[in-house]
């Protein structure tokens, strides 16, 4: 959409909350009640093999699954533009960066997608997460660092064991990679894709790694709902306010994403 456009229908629209359609600040994508039903939790237990951190935003509950279904798998056609779903997972993911630990990085590198998925879906659900990220710190993202070189079958319904079997060497680098790196995606479940990625980014001289990620599904040690207990991490990126609730009410909304009444 022009810019023109855009600028034209912020005057014109009111900004209002994504979930319930109620009337919200300027730069807000939640009202404080359809926030709080997202759960947010930094990545519980131990850290994935071959990654310096792993940090989620949110829980991946009912009400976060939700969110991120309709951003992953949109209708198609012109009822399948949710500018409402991308505003929520894209705020989500900028939220684990505002907790991300260690220097800023020099490279923002999305979990690729298999080009035979992604030329059947569209879009890279990672890809548009990572390039928000990138934007937000003002850090350069790369989609073509990284490439899944093996149409790896579905992780779903597979134990621990049979992932890392599933996703070892379905990953290339395609260039050099600097020593500190963020890795995007959307969800993690038992790391064994990060972990499999970071080898292969190490392999390229990156040294730094640190995975961001909307949602993460409970670990072992972490009870559905609670805290995870972790110490939460100085942020490299900018806050009006120093806050983190302040970066991210205030920096995730483009105004291509904003739902409108």
């Amino acid at each position: 959409m022009k810019q023109w456009l855009l600028e034209l229908r912020e005057l014109i629209l009111p900004t209002v909350c994504a979930g319930c359609g109620r009337s919200v600040e300027p730069a807000t994508v939640l009202c404080p009640p359809c926030d709080a039903a997202l759960p947010r939790f930094e990545i519980p237990g131990p850290t994935p093999p071959g990654l310096d951190a792993c940090v989620a935003a949110a829980e991946y509950s009912a009400a976060t699954e939700l969110w991120i279904r309709r951003f992953k798998y949109p209708k198609p056609g012109l009822a399948g533009i949710d500018t409402a779903a991308g505003s929520v997972v894209r705020m989500l993911a900028c939220e684990a960066a505002a907790r991300a630990p260690g220097e800023p990085p020099a490279l923002v590198l999305p979990v690729p997608l298999h080009p035979r998925r992604l030329a059947a879906r569209g879009f890279n659900p990672a890809g548009l997460l990572a390039r928000s990220v990138a934007r937000a710190v003002r850090i350069p993202m790369d989609a073509r660092a990284l490439r899944r070189i093996h149409d790896t079958p579905t992780q779903t319904g597979l134990g621990a064991a049979d992932r890392r079997r599933n996703v070892r060497g379905a990953f290339r680098a395609m260039r050099s990679l600097p020593h500190a790196i963020w890795l995007v995606d959307d969800v993690t479940t038992t790391g064994s894709t990060l972990s499999e990625i970071a080898r292969v980014c190490r392999a390229a001289g990156a040294r730094q790694i640190v995975a961001l990620c909307a949602a993460a599904t409970p670990g072992p040690r972490q009870a559905p709902g609670t805290t995870a207990g972790v110490q939460q991490a100085t942020s490299p990126l900018p806050a009006t306010n120093g806050s983190e609730r302040s970066f991210r009410s205030g920096l995730h909304r483009d105004a291509s994403d904003r739902p409108a009444s």
